[in-house]
């Protein structure tokens, strides 16, 4: 019988390694934005610019993370995992609606979206008291957390903040639409890193579970 409370506490010296591993991996992430920013090159915070890519990048690695952390967890958020790596494979197909428009048909990132949407979800609720038993084991942690501010940055903040009305009102006659590409996008990619970070401290999250945990 798996305890509904598993001890998960990160120690001091890891805290602060990883504090200055992300904090590194910010800075490298706001470097290749401005990199991108002060390019002369055409299509600057498009589709194919490098924070688009780089976005598809941090996802790509979220959801081998994520499955990792399936692979080696059967009994305590298994469902939990399942649900991430479907949130996390549905925003990268998402991420190349462009693409996929473009080169296989107008509309194809919906379909691909539902078939991995629609079976995943049918798998979480069918298991739904499950489900929420290990959704409580998680809500206290740092996992939890960090997962819950990539998520609100990326679906709700980014969104808002984008809007174009909201940029013409600011900028007025001076309003040219890569100011708003600009930061809607780099919020975005915020917000990934977020997820990304969520992902790598589950997997570190369970192997602590695992440990503490009687065999």
């Amino acid at each position: 019988m798996i305890p509904t409370s598993l001890p998960g506490q990160i120690g001091f010296r890891p805290l602060c390694v990883r504090g200055v591993a992300y904090t590194l991996l910010v800075a490298a992430m706001m470097q290749g934005v401005f990199y991108e920013t002060t390019s002369s090159a055409a299509g600057r915070f498009t589709e194919y610019g490098v924070t688009e890519i780089a976005q598809s990048l941090f996802l790509l690695m979220a959801i081998v993370l994520a499955i990792v952390a399936r692979m080696i967890d059967r009994t305590l958020v298994p469902q939990v995992s399942l649900l991430l790596i479907g949130l996390l494979g549905a925003s990268l197909i998402r991420e190349q609606d462009s693409w996929l428009d473009k080169h296989v048909f107008d509309g194809a990132w919906q379909i691909l979206v539902s078939l991995l949407i629609v079976p995943v979800l049918f798998m979480v609720v069918r298991k739904r008291q499950t489900f929420a038993l290990q959704l409580e084991r998680l809500a206290n942690t740092f996992v939890f957390g960090m997962f819950a501010a990539g998520f609100l940055t990326v679906y709700v903040f980014s969104r808002l903040f984008g809007r174009s009305e909201m940029w013409k009102a600011v900028l007025g006659e001076h309003y040219l639409r890569i100011f708003k590409d600009a930061v809607e996008e780099t919020v975005e990619l915020f917000g990934y890193a977020l997820l990304l970070i969520a992902m790598f401290e589950l997997v570190l999250l369970i192997r602590r579970w695992q440990r503490a945990s009687p065999t």
